[in-house]
């Protein structure tokens, strides 16, 4: 089992850069990053909520689970 980070998607959609989306939801670009390539091992609900709201989504259109 897996869960696929879908961020990149969800950003291009909003027309949003990597830049501009860490600094409105308070993260450094590099966390983003390591969140936006799967390599993070857990998420807190708090940056899932910010990011949630600075890409006016919901928090299944960023995160999916794929079986193996």
């Amino acid at each position: 089992m897996s869960i696929v980070i879908n961020l990149d998607v969800m950003m291009a959609r909003r027309k949003i850069s990597s830049g501009e989306l860490a600094e409105r939801i308070g993260l450094s670009p590099a966390n983003l990053s390591i969140l936006k390539t799967g390599k993070a091992k857990a998420i807190r609900f708090s940056t899932l909520e910010a990011i949630c709201r600075a890409l006016e989504c919901q928090p299944g259109d960023i995160l999916e689970f794929k079986p193996d």
